[in-house]
């Protein structure tokens, strides 16, 4: 069963994170990986999830806004990962790094497995 990565595409790093990581996720996982969205656009996030098999959110901090655009919508996330809760530090307009992408990526695939 392939996932949608829904993010929550802040402005601060760990926001930035998940957008890049989903993407990384969508590039290398193909087969697990089916779509990957950002949270702002409430409008595509709704059109992507209508066909989903599963979501998983990804979330930057414990704000949780990805998560809570989708519970809006009505639609339960099999999968919540927090990227502060995976030992990330939230610092600001900091660009993310390569090593959170890939520790937050390892994460991520473990638990789609």
């Amino acid at each position: 069963m392939a996932v949608t990565i829904v993010t929550c595409s802040g402005i601060s790093n760990t926001g930035k994170l998940t957008a890049q990581t989903g993407a990384v996720l969508l590039h290398r996982c193909g087969g697990d990986v089916e779509a990957c969205v950002g949270a702002r656009d409430t409008a595509s996030l709704e059109r992507a999830l209508v066909h989903a098999e599963a979501v998983l959110v990804l979330d930057g901090c414990e704000d949780c806004c990805a998560k809570k655009k989708v519970l809006a919508l009505g639609i339960e996330p099999c999968l919540h990962i927090i990227a502060t809760a995976c030992g990330i530090e939230k610092n600001g307009m900091a660009e993310p790094r390569f090593d959170e992408i890939e520790r937050l990526a390892a994460v991520v695939r473990e638990a789609i497995r």
